[in-house]
């Protein structure tokens, strides 16, 4: 196979050094272009894509919502968030201190959701879960495999990753190497 790479979302204040940090809206549009190149330089009708966390979960967005599941053969998702997560309960515990301290949460979620959206978009109760979530996790005709680890610390609860439907494969890295501790990163 031929190999293509990129890089998406980087956020204005990161000078290229970090991305994923802009709405995975966005992202998700910068991925449909890039895959329409890609098709045009191969001269593939169809690509498979592979993604690690939050590029193992913004795929499923482009798939269901901007057109690219006539564009994809497979998505592989490595510790994908695709359900969200609660960053080992550190935001459910944030939601709980924003209902005591507002004042103080609208500050921190401000200034986030100012600098980096793509991280708040990967929260369990963002509105952006809740739109991925709003329909079937898979589309008809895409190959899905997850693989997640039960050890992962960012992608809690662990589970999150997994998608249900036709064409899913989810894989749990210690049903297959019981020793294995890896974990996200």
């Amino acid at each position: 196979y031929c190999v293509y790479t990129f890089n998406y979302g980087d956020g204005l204040f990161t000078l290229g050094q970090f991305s994923g940090l802009d709405p995975m809206t966005k992202s998700g549009s910068e991925l449909k272009s890039f895959v329409d190149k890609v098709r045009f330089w191969s001269g593939a009708s169809k690509v498979d894509l592979v993604g690690h966390s939050q590029g193992g979960m913004m795929p499923n967005y482009y798939i269901k919502f901007l057109g690219g599941a006539s564009k994809v053969n497979a998505l592989v998702g490595l510790a994908p968030d695709n359900h969200g997560t609660d960053f080992n309960g550190l935001l459910k515990f944030a939601n709980t201190m924003s209902d005591l301290f507002p004042s103080i949460s609208d500050k921190i979620y401000g200034a986030i959701g100012a600098n980096a959206p793509g991280l708040l978009d990967q929260k369990f109760d963002s509105a952006f879960v809740k739109k991925l979530n709003s329909v079937p996790d898979t589309v008809s005709g895409v190959k899905y495999t997850v693989i997640a680890s039960k050890y992962d610390e960012v992608v809690t609860p662990w589970q999150s990753a997994f998608l249900s439907g036709a064409g899913v494969k989810n894989i749990k890295i210690q049903a297959k190497c019981i020793l294995d501790m890896a974990e996200h990163v």
